[in-house]
């Protein structure tokens, strides 16, 4: 699970002295499970506010949706730009303001979970970003099994944990600190030929 991963690259990786509360916020940020601290629980609201949003703006850029195809009865309430959206939901989880608990008012927590449901219905199972999504597989495949085969290659942060957490482990921390662009760089460097 990413939420362990994310916690074990501050642990060990980078070695942060992290607060009870902001461990609790990693490790339930996602899923339906419920942080038990409110530092836990607002992580996970900008967790979700914040990849809904991205998802949408990636989506657009990949050409699997057009801004118009966004319900309008959602982008009503939230906005039709990203810096709308994210505005209109972060107000909406500092108006809910509780106490004791985080939360979002009503009609834009049902938005949201409507435009969830959209990105999963529209984007996430769809036919082009499951193509995609098998490219990358791939890509990480041939790049853990270049660093298996010559170990020797990793960065020395990551070559100097090999000892402790053996090859397999140290490569699934250098891959999984990536970002989408370092990995497609790599593998460029790797594996496509220079011309």
């Amino acid at each position: 699970r990413h939420n362990e991963q994310s916690l074990r690259v501050a642990d060990k990786l980078e070695n942060l002295n992290l607060t009870v509360e902001v461990r609790d916020g990693m490790l339930n940020h996602s899923g339906d499970g419920r942080a038990s601290t409110l530092e836990g629980q607002l992580i996970k609201f900008a967790d979700r506010i914040a990849y809904i949003n991205h998802d949408i703006d990636d989506a657009i850029r990949a050409g699997i949706l057009q801004a118009g195809d966004l319900p309008r009865e959602l982008t009503a309430i939230l906005g039709d730009t990203h810096s709308q959206r994210i505005s209109t939901m972060v107000n909406a989880v500092i108006a809910y303001g509780t106490d004791g608990d985080i939360g979002m008012t009503e009609p834009h927590w049902e938005a949201t979970m409507a435009l969830r449901k959209f990105m999963f219905e529209n984007v996430y199972f769809n036919s082009a970003a499951k193509s995609e999504d098998s490219k990358v597989a791939d890509m990480i495949e041939h790049i853990y099994e270049y660093f298996l085969k010559q170990p020797e290659k990793l960065p020395p942060e990551y070559r100097a944990n090999i000892d402790a957490d053996g090859v397999e482990r140290s490569i699934c921390d250098y891959i999984a600190c990536m970002t989408d662009r370092y990995a497609l760089a790599l593998f460029e460097e790797l594996f496509v030929p220079k011309t």
